[in-house]
């Protein structure tokens, strides 16, 4: 499969499919196609994975496209953000936001991602359940506005606000802590929890989390300014 990610602020992602290639979108990701691409729509993989990624920010079922002949199809982001491509191999898992996925090759497997500690999913603005890609092949993921990344070294941190997590590798390991100072907390404007992500590995940070974008609407609308 071949793919070319083209515009900034509402990207798309197009594929170009040799002859019996497959990709896989969950229900309504599908924005253009070639005449030649056919659609079946399964749970892929029976109930229990549907449940997943439907807890994970999906939708129950998935639909599978494959090429009759070279193909094309198009994946376009639904809100202002960008676009990814990873390359996933056995034993490097991708932990991404809840509802990042939206394309990949038939051999990438969507599951649900526990945080590692009960705090971090209360807390953390990332949500207790994000989501788990592994396999071997190409996924597509959109996140909310631009990217910047870092490669932690073991026992390297970083501190993120809620919500800027957009992904990470799964060897990456995540907590919430509390604000300290009771005056940080009280008039600091940052909420009561920061995030702590630990190498070693690499994270992807977004620069407008879509709850953070809604928040300031929802205050234009009820303020008008």
């Amino acid at each position: 499969m071949k793919y070319q990610i083209l515009g900034e602020t509402l990207p798309v992602v197009i594929c170009q499919l040799e002859s019996g290639e497959k990709v896989i979108t969950e229900g309504g990701g599908m924005s253009w196609m070639s005449p030649n691409m056919v659609m079946e729509t399964t749970s892929n993989g029976g109930v229990g994975k549907a449940l997943g990624r439907m807890f994970s920010g999906e939708s129950l079922f998935q639909n599978i496209y494959t090429a009759q002949g070279e193909g094309m199809i198009a994946f376009a982001s639904s809100f202002p953000g960008s676009i990814k491509a990873f390359e996933i191999t056995p034993g490097n898992d991708m932990i991404f936001q809840k509802s990042a996925f939206l394309a990949s090759e038939a051999s990438i497997t969507l599951s649900i991602a526990f945080n590692r500690k009960f705090g971090a999913g209360l807390f953390g603005g990332e949500g207790f359940i994000m989501q788990r890609i592994s396999g071997q092949g190409t996924v597509f993921a959109e996140f909310d506005g631009h990217i910047v990344e870092y490669d932690l070294a073991p026992g390297q941190q970083i501190v993120v606000d809620t919500g800027h997590l957009a992904a990470m590798t799964a060897s990456v390991t995540m907590d919430v802590r509390t604000v300290p100072g009771v005056k940080n907390i009280l008039f600091g404007g940052e909420g009561l929890f920061n995030t702590y992500l630990t190498g070693p590995g690499h994270v992807w940070l977004q620069t407008m989390p879509i709850s953070n974008m809604a928040h300031q609407m929802t205050r234009y609308i009820s303020t008008g300014k």
